[in-house]
């Protein structure tokens, strides 16, 4: 009996412990929510903001920039990296507007103007994306059979994770993606100056109990080689919070030709260097919805 109780006392000592890690572990990996600045017309843009269904009963803000008035046109989503918005990819939405293509920018959950989830994950992210690329084949400013997706770190990785699981998709443009999750999460891990083990190996494990996903499961270096769409990796030279190692190491397990890489001077955020660099987006958009077209042509 008296051995008992100081156990009980340290086990629920311990349990008490990883409740309070486990409500600092959520808060501390929340995303932050930068909500947009201004309004389309404000921005001087032609376009209608929508809303649109997701998972869990949830709505997705987001803004729609039709390529042509008053007829369908190749589409592509671009979904923004964690704790930013669809505003901060407009810099890369405006060169492929221009260029004819509807662009449809959307905030995940618990970003921008979207609604709020208990928690946010690259595979919710994924579905996010799910969600709007079946929203948009249902809009007339779109051509069903031509819709490709662009998304930049965390939303790079689920758009492979996406295209992983579809076969609909015309092509993928992934910005800055990270390899793998556990890799990344020991890169913040080490940051915040904590010891892999036990601490950091704890953490690992209680995110994927959480998201409800092995990291292996999810990882890009994985979904890359059941992609069946062409991708085009594109990665700054000088990213600091994803090594460009990582993109080399995406590419280097393809499964086909229609897989290319880009590195370009800039760092994870680069948006302005991709702006420059808009001509190859838009080259590598129109070859991929061509393809699709003569694909599903008539004969």
């Amino acid at each position: 009996m008296t051995a008992i109780l100081p156990t009980a006392l340290f086990l629920g000592a311990l349990l008490v412990a990883l409740t309070g890690l486990n409500f600092m572990l959520r808060r501390g990996l929340r995303a932050p929510r930068v909500v947009e600045s201004a309004s389309l017309a404000q921005l001087g843009l032609s376009g209608r903001e929508v809303r649109l269904p997701t998972q869990r009963g949830k709505q997705l803000f987001g803004w729609l920039l039709p390529g042509y008035e008053h007829q369908p046109a190749p589409a592509v989503i671009v979904l923004h990296g964690w704790g930013a918005n669809a505003e901060m990819m407009l810099p890369l939405a405006r060169p492929l507007q221009v260029a004819g293509i509807t662009v449809l920018l959307i905030d995940a959950r618990n970003h921008g103007n979207s609604d709020a989830d208990t928690f946010s994950s690259m595979p919710r992210f994924a579905e996010d994306l799910d969600a709007a690329i079946d929203w948009l084949k249902t809009q007339p400013e779109a051509v069903p059979g031509q819709i490709a997706v662009v998304g930049h770190s965390v939303g790079a990785a689920a758009a492979l994770l996406s295209a992983s699981r579809r076969h609909d998709l015309a092509g993928v443009i992934s910005l800055a993606a990270f390899a793998h999750p556990a890799n990344m999460m020991r890169r913040w891990l080490t940051t915040k100056g904590m010891p892999y083990f036990p601490l950091g190996w704890y953490v690992l494990h209680y995110v994927q109990h959480v998201i409800g996903h092995r990291f292996d499961a999810i990882a890009p270096l994985n979904t890359i080689t059941r992609v069946t769409c062409p991708v085009l990796l594109v990665h700054g030279a000088d990213d600091s919070t994803v090594p460009v190692a990582d993109a080399h190491a995406i590419h280097a397990r393809r499964v086909h030709d229609q897989v290319e890489l880009r590195v370009y001077p800039g760092e994870h955020d680069s948006t302005d260097e991709l702006e420059r660099h808009s001509e190859e987006l838009v080259a590598f958009l129109r070859g991929v919805n061509a393809d699709c077209a003569n694909k599903f042509a008539p004969t």
